[in-house]
């Protein structure tokens, strides 16, 4: 399968406005898969000898978990992206390189996602979190459901109100950058080169080993442990460069907004259609001014461009979100089965986003064949024509229910 991934950004003063964090990801899966948008309270965990069950696999609770808000896909337990009720964003990429991935189902990048936004209430504690988890019991399994084989390592872009930090992982080795200003995105790809905050103790010790390192000149993790050019890693056409050219575009007037733009791009990529597709989107403005609610959007919906961005902030008493919530089906366990047969796990948002296209769809056929017929006759007659997207944002609103 061509390596086909994510693309997540950060941005953070001074290219930011008004002294916030601003995060975003698009999740790009498979066209048919639906993603959810789903609430999870703080929890007291008393009996420590009972086990959570992840996707695939179970590990060890912990005494107490924070509340969560997370987009995922519907048929498993982990999460592409999210937020917890302390401000910790945190969005997950497919990522190959020299290490081979691991058949045997452990944790999912997915699981370590939810994990790290659910135990760590600071960017870097959630980073510790995920990389002992990937210590104990690895990384691995198919990240797809059905009879499609889909595995890869992940990186991470983690933030909160003050900083944010790049993981990324080959098998148990990892390398990690801490980002305090500037802007930053990850993609399909190793990215971290030279600058290395923290480190698996025995990576490079690995990769001298492999032969994939001399031990003589500069350490390069990308170099190492992937088949990249670093030198030309910022000059290709590819996501991760087309993605770091938007956000250098916006530096010093980045908003929410435009980082919403920006996931909406379609030359670049980003915005992806095909195959795989931009299943949801999420963009969260993370204000350093601890007195100030952290806001957190989300589409649940395809395509950015044709979606409204959401909002969610962690307040007392939320009620789960029914309206983004897809049916469940724990008692087949279709995940464990392995079934070949897709249930339909549509919920109430999505089902409307579709209906809203059908209706768009119909009506710029409609506005076609009276071009076509106008053209025909020959008239002078002025048309307007309007344009998809205003028109699709039209049809949505009044039919789209807002979350709770």
């Amino acid at each position: 399968m061509e390596p086909f991934s994510c693309d997540t950004f950060v941005a953070l003063p001074p290219a930011t406005v008004d002294n916030r964090i601003i995060f975003g990801k698009n999740s790009d899966r498979l066209c048919d898969e639906v993603q959810e948008v789903v609430y999870f309270p703080a929890a007291v965990h008393n009996n420590l000898g009972e086990h959570l069950k992840c996707t695939y696999i179970e590990i060890d609770q912990v005494p107490e978990t924070y509340a969560v808000v997370l987009s995922r896909p519907a048929w498993l337990w982990g999460a592409e992206m999210g937020a917890n009720e302390h401000g910790v964003c945190i969005g997950n990429e497919a990522v190959w390189g020299r290490e081979e991935v691991c058949d045997e189902e452990a944790l999912l990048g997915m699981d370590l996602v939810r994990l790290g936004l659910e135990r760590a209430d600071t960017a870097e504690k959630a980073l510790n979190v995920i990389v002992d988890l990937l210590e104990k019991y690895g990384q691995g399994g198919n990240c797809t459901e059905g009879r499609m084989v889909f595995s890869y390592h992940n990186s991470f872009l983690i933030a909160d109100r003050n900083e944010a930090w790049i993981l990324e992982t080959a098998g148990k080795y990892w390398a990690a950058e801490k980002v305090q200003e500037g802007v930053r995105n990850i993609s399909n790809q190793l990215s971290i080169t030279t600058k290395i905050d923290r480190e698996h103790p025995d990576m490079r010790n690995y990769a001298k080993r492999k032969g994939w390192w001399d031990g003589k000149k500069e350490f390069d993790f990308a170099a190492a442990y992937s088949y990249l050019d670093t030198a030309k890693m910022m000059t290709s056409s590819g996501r991760y460069c087309e993605g770091y050219k938007l956000l250098k575009k916006h530096k010093g007037n980045i908003t929410f907004e435009t980082m919403m733009e920006i996931l909406r791009d379609k030359p670049s990529g980003i915005n992806m259609e095909g195959e795989f597709l931009t299943t949801a989107s999420m963009v969260s403005i993370l204000p350093q001014d601890s007195s100030l609610p952290c806001i957190h959007f989300f589409t649940g919906t395809p395509d950015p461009e044709r979606s409204v961005f959401k909002p969610f902030i962690f307040v007392p008493h939320i009620s789960q979100l029914l309206d983004t919530s897809s049916p469940t089906f724990e008692l087949e366990d279709l995940v464990k089965k392995k079934s070949h047969v897709k249930p339909d796990r549509r919920h109430p948002l999505y089902q409307k986003h579709q209906q809203a296209l059908e209706v768009v769809h119909n009506n710029e056929e409609k506005a076609k064949i009276m071009l076509d017929n106008m053209r025909k006759q020959n008239s002078a007659l002025p048309m307007a024509f309007v344009g998809r997207q205003i028109c699709l944002r039209a049809c949505l609103d009044p039919v789209q229910p807002d979350f709770k």
